[in-house]
């Protein structure tokens, strides 16, 4: 029988969706919806089915961004062949987030029994969840945001992309929330902040969907709630992607700060007065 019900797939579909590119940790709340459900945080396929559903979620990045991501890619074809393609700002892009990618890939292996075990405390969730809180408004408040989309250069995409480890390891941090918060300390504007996270977490999400894949089928997730959880999170983060690119142009990351504290201070007190269990 499948540790998680096609209802409940649905369910953590739609939270994966909704907090997966807002920062306020996908993974978080992920995990205090499935304690609310009584399914087990820690469980090796639960682990796997929240990492699989997030390739829903790609899926709308990709769908969303289609016509930059054929652009960018398509200047790193010509790159591969023709020198003088090398100097176009997309074809050094591409290469920008493979390279991006590679210090959460090394952190992600050799982190995985920490990651699915100590770390995935909702303790851990609530700490990292308000934590991550004042990072954010101090970096919304440091950055100066002068730089766009086009001014990214090579140490930004390693900066913004080696983030994505904090998130790694302290579920409730937020990718989106680390990555955003480093390139907002970089001065990038907020539009060019969120554009940017969304392109690293393509491969990093991706990778570890596919890699998660097979622990969550064989361990005790069926293939239905798998289709459904991933289908429901394509949808709803189709929606949330719109929503926020349009959000960040006329505000500040404030209201997300206040949002996550208060569901950091809540989480705590469920734990603490044994509501819910870690």
């Amino acid at each position: 029988m499948s540790v998680i019900g096609i209802g409940q797939a649905a369910v953590l579909g739609v939270v994966e969706g909704i907090t997966e590119f807002l920062p306020v940790s996908s993974t978080g709340h992920l995990k205090i919806t499935e304690g609310l459900m009584g399914i087990p945080v820690d469980d090796t396929s639960v682990v796997g089915f929240t990492a699989v559903i997030q390739v829903g979620a790609i899926a709308a990045v990709l769908v969303y961004f289609f016509k930059d991501i054929v652009r960018i890619v398509s200047a790193w074809g010509r790159g591969l062949t023709d020198k003088r393609e090398r100097y176009h700002h997309d074809y050094k892009f591409a290469w920008w987030v493979i390279y991006a990618t590679i210090p959460i890939v090394i952190v992600g292996l050799a982190a995985k029994p920490l990651v699915e075990g100590p770390l995935a405390s909702l303790w851990v969730v609530a700490g990292s969840l308000i934590v991550g809180s004042g990072v954010m408004w101090a970096a919304d408040q440091m950055g100066r945001h002068k730089r766009g989309e086009d001014d990214t250069t090579f140490k930004d995409a390693m900066l913004v992309g080696s983030s994505q480890i904090l998130a790694l390891l302290f579920p409730g941090f937020s990718r989106s929330g680390a990555t955003m918060s480093t390139a907002l300390i970089l001065d990038l504007d907020r539009v060019a902040a969120t554009r940017l996270s969304f392109f690293l977490g393509i491969p990093a999400l991706t990778g570890a969907g596919l890699y998660e894949l097979k622990d969550a089928v064989g361990a005790g997730v069926g293939a239905a709630p798998l289709v459904v959880g991933t289908a429901v999170s394509f949808a709803v983060a189709y929606a949330s992607i719109s929503w926020l690119l349009k959000f960040v142009a006329r505000h500040s990351f404030n209201a997300f700060v206040v949002y996550r504290i208060i569901v950091g201070v809540l989480l705590l007190a469920l734990l603490g007065t044994g509501a819910l269990h870690a």
